[in-house]
């Protein structure tokens, strides 16, 4: 009775080192990913403000990632180029680049495809609109976003930061 005690005590004690020993490479590429996210994700702004640049156009773009197959946190970022929203008018009730850029990231996260993908219709909250990309990285989920320009403008400057994003997370 003894011996079965101490080999069920030595085997308790020895549990948890076992799991950890078998999922820290794991976690510590997620935690290097996530605490490189900043540095990465400047990198992926600085190229989409200067893709929308080059091709003249302003707005917003937003950058995301999450650990995982399922979001349940994400980290993000954000850079205006040249404006953030267009003032109403008489004839227009003007419009919210960032909330619309943001959107475009929600849905992503959800729906794990390129905003705009009609897999389902849109919920409250979100556009249906093309201009945000996504990519499985290397631990999770990187996004891309902009708003600001026409649809297939918006999706080629996310692509420039997608791509930043994806060789890094």
């Amino acid at each position: 009775m003894k011996r079965y005690i101490v080999a069920l005590l030595v085997a308790s004690l020895l549990s948890p080192a076992l799991v950890v020993a078998q999922t820290s490479p794991d976690a510590s590429q997620t935690a290097k990913a996530s605490s490189n996210f900043d540095v990465i994700a400047d990198q992926a702004l600085a190229a989409m403000k200067a893709k929308a640049q080059t091709m003249g156009i302003g707005g917003v773009a937003v950058v995301a990632y999450f650990e995982g197959d399922t979001i349940q946190a994400w980290s993000s970022k954000m850079i205006v180029v040249g404006r953030y929203k267009d003032l109403p008018t008489a004839t227009d009730k003007g419009t919210n680049l960032l909330g619309i850029a943001y959107a475009k990231a929600s849905e992503m996260a959800d729906t794990l495809k390129d905003s705009g993908s009609g897999i389902r219709p849109p919920m409250t909250g979100e556009f249906g609109w093309n201009g945000g990309v996504i990519a499985r990285g290397k631990t999770g989920y990187v996004i891309a976003a902009f708003s600001g320009g026409k649809s297939d403008d918006d999706v080629a400057i996310s692509r420039e930061g997608l791509s930043k994003l994806k060789a890094k997370l």
